[in-house]
């Protein structure tokens, strides 16, 4: 079964059509939570698709080849997601924090509960502009301050078990000038940038491509981040061919 699928979304969000057409063939009594695994790893559905995709298979051909699974749930895992209700309280989460690092959750506070719902329900109906009505305002800061007070990122690397890295971080330095994507990974993931001596071994991927080192962390949040409002980040062995 073959679907195109939004990099921004999550997969539990969109895999109805997928649901439906297994279910017809499968006995009732042996279906129980759907759930994804890419060559043996179960896919976290919280994480949107396009960061599940540049950190498994970015360096692999199209279409993207992933087992879908009635049962034996992987509890050790990935979360439980019964409902789209558990997918939105998981993004709205996700951008209270992200506000809370950019303007001290004062944005998204004075937004009412309607804004709220008009975030997800553009992205969950994959609608651009009634996303970016109210998405505008959690990007934008007093022309003063030249940038958010700190940075929504998360980095993740696929060589490792750890989730991801997450720390305080501005975007403009104490001397006034902006801080890089280099600058943030030399002070957070420093084995990503490559050795002055040595090959480059990793990629820095964010949304399928790679960013150059000198772009403005700023920037990259204003422009490259998820719905949810983070910059997700993915550190991937370089293929050797």
């Amino acid at each position: 079964f073959q679907l195109l699928l939004p990099r921004i979304s999550y997969l539990t969000l969109v895999t109805d059509k997928v649901k439906k057409h297994f279910q017809k063939v499968m006995r009732q009594e042996e279906v129980t939570e759907i759930w994804f695994e890419y060559e043996g790893t179960p896919l976290k559905w919280h994480y949107p698709i396009g960061l599940l995709f540049d950190l498994h298979a970015s360096n692999t051909a199209l279409p993207w080849s992933i087992t879908v699974h009635f049962k034996n749930f992987p509890e050790k895992d990935i979360l439980h997601c019964h409902s789209k209700d558990v997918i939105e309280a998981h993004f709205m989460a996700c951008i209270k924090e992200a506000d809370a690092l950019k303007h001290k959750s004062q944005v998204i506070n004075e937004m009412q509960k309607k804004d709220h719902k008009q975030l997800w329900m553009g992205l969950q109906n994959d609608k651009f502009e009634q996303f970016w009505a109210i998405n505008r305002k959690l990007m934008e800061y007093p022309p003063e301050d030249s940038g958010f007070r700190y940075i929504p990122f998360r980095i993740y690397q696929a060589t490792t078990e750890r989730p991801f890295i997450q720390k305080l971080f501005r975007p403009i330095a104490s001397g006034g000038q902006l801080h890089t994507l280099g600058d943030l990974l030399k002070d957070v993931c420093p084995s990503a940038i490559t050795p002055e001596d040595g090959e480059q071994k990793t990629q820095v991927m964010i949304h399928g491509i790679e960013p150059m080192l000198e772009t403005p962390i700023q920037w990259l949040s204003e422009h490259m981040s998820y719905p949810d409002n983070f910059l997700h980040i993915s550190i991937i062995p370089r293929p050797t061919d």
